[in-house]
């Protein structure tokens, strides 16, 4: 009976207000850690054919482990798309007008602004990368070749450095809005959180967007 008392306080929790921004934050900065590592990952790219295949074989290496980490990082989107979503519709119910003029007061900016538009449209773009670059036929091909005749594609080279361009500007909202929403949002360090954002934003844009423009000149 506790048990149970204890499973609809949780829930209670997280379905508030507070709860589902406190959900949006964690699965938000996961995601950002997580694209760190998979850029560090696919800079190895720069070492060239056996550089990158010996990252992915160390990854294949890892067994359940990576498994464990896709299903994790499918359940964090998951929860992370609904409570955005969900808070979006809520922001319209509760001001179903908009304002005639839009300030930029209160630190809003470019990323805050789009947020909820950026993120399904990262959306579409994972799905596609994913149909490019994860669920294909490698029996008979390694990575390298399929990431290299992939970007060699100019049509594709195109939406991908829209695409990262895109996550570059719903990151450089979400690093900082993250801290803020978990309370670091003290006066003193905030500027410094929204700088460290902006900067990790441009990494990440420059980091992914370069890998297809090398591979494109260098091929």
């Amino acid at each position: 009976m506790k048990g149970l008392e204890e499973m609809i306080w949780i829930f209670r929790t997280l379905s508030s207000s507070i709860g589902k921004k406190l959900l949006m934050a964690v699965t938000g900065l996961c995601f950002c850690g997580f694209l760190a590592v998979h850029l560090l990952g696919n800079l190895t790219v720069y070492g060239g054919k056996s550089t990158f295949l010996s990252y992915v074989e160390h990854l294949h290496s890892l067994g359940f482990l990576i498994t464990i980490v896709e299903w994790g990082l499918v359940i964090f989107a998951v929860v992370h798309i609904v409570i955005g979503m969900w808070l979006f519709v809520e922001n319209l119910r509760a001001r179903p007008v908009r304002y005639v003029m839009k300030k930029s007061a209160g630190g809003r900016s470019i990323g805050s602004a789009t947020a909820p538009y950026t993120g399904i449209l990262l959306l579409v773009f994972l799905i596609i990368h994913l149909l490019a670059f994860r669920f294909v036929d490698k029996t008979r091909i390694d990575d390298f070749t399929i990431l290299t005749q992939t970007f060699t594609q100019i049509g594709y080279v195109l939406f991908y450095i829209i695409g990262v361009i895109i996550a570059a500007v719903h990151v450089s909202h979400g690093f900082w809005s993250g801290f803020q929403t978990l309370g670091l949002n003290h006066p003193k360090y905030m500027p410094i959180i929204r700088t460290v954002g902006i900067l990790f934003s441009f990494a990440l844009g420059i980091g992914f967007g370069s890998i297809p423009i090398y591979l494109m000149i260098t091929l």
